[in-house]
């Protein structure tokens, strides 16, 4: 079965974090995506987000290295009691409060890259509108404050990671960033937006030039109304 990172998958992924810490979920925990996995497509043709990201890049991004992730994450449950489990369960499952398991860093990477695509659209950027444009410049001071704290955390992401967009149940905003396959989910934290910043998602098209690719995602790239939508949904 194919997945999706839903609008309100991330703040129930968060929820069942906050649960488990405090006790075993209860019979109510809702199962958003089960890990009968595939890998599941962006949601726009692999060329469409050209010339700012090519079909070249996502065919390796998406179609080797997120594919890796899938088969891989499959070969470690086969036959174990994750078999079954939704890949947000699996996520807060393997993270093991701080000490994850080998299936972590299969699940997360998973579960990141979807929100990843799902983040961006064809004639994406500009700026965002209503109750998320009140937030960002709230706690922000302004669009543009908020687009460089934002460049500033992927660009200080020493070696690979993302940076992230998150917001709390007040619906506070802030940016954190994240090594490696890590997510905020992990730590409560109820993403909205993100930008990977491992080296593979950025090389063929920007080489180098990490500064570049965070910038033109920020202007070019980013779907704000799927972010306002999740924002929303975090309320």
């Amino acid at each position: 079965m194919a997945f999706a990172v839903s609008a309100k998958s991330s703040q129930l992924i968060a929820n069942k974090v906050a649960g488990a810490r405090r006790a075993r979920p209860n019979s109510r925990s809702v199962v958003v995506t089960k890990a009968a996995l595939e890998l599941k497509a962006p949601p726009y043709a692999l060329d469409a987000l050209e010339p700012h990201l090519s079909k070249q890049s996502f065919e390796f991004h998406w179609g080797k290295h997120h594919r890796a992730y899938v088969d891989n994450l499959n070969k470690q449950i086969a036959g174990t009691e994750w078999e079954k489990k939704s890949l947000e369960e699996i996520v807060v499952g393997s993270w093991n409060n701080g000490s994850p398991t080998p299936a972590f860093n299969n699940a997360a990477q998973i579960w990141n890259h979807t929100f990843f695509w799902e983040s961006m659209k064809p004639n994406g950027g500009g700026a965002p509108s209503g109750k998320l444009a009140e937030a960002i410049a709230r706690d922000f001071g302004s669009f543009d404050k908020f687009k460089d704290e934002f460049k500033q955390a992927g660009m200080t992401q020493f070696g690979s990671g993302w940076a992230w967009l998150v917001t709390d149940n007040s619906g506070k905003l802030s940016i954190t960033k994240t090594p490696n396959a890590v997510t905020p989910v992990v730590e409560g934290k109820t993403p909205i937006l993100t930008v990977d910043v491992w080296e593979h998602a950025y090389y063929i098209d920007y080489q180098n030039r990490r500064p570049d690719f965070i910038q033109t995602f920020l202007d070019k790239l980013v779907d704000w109304d799927a972010v306002s939508k999740r924002y929303t949904a975090a309320q």
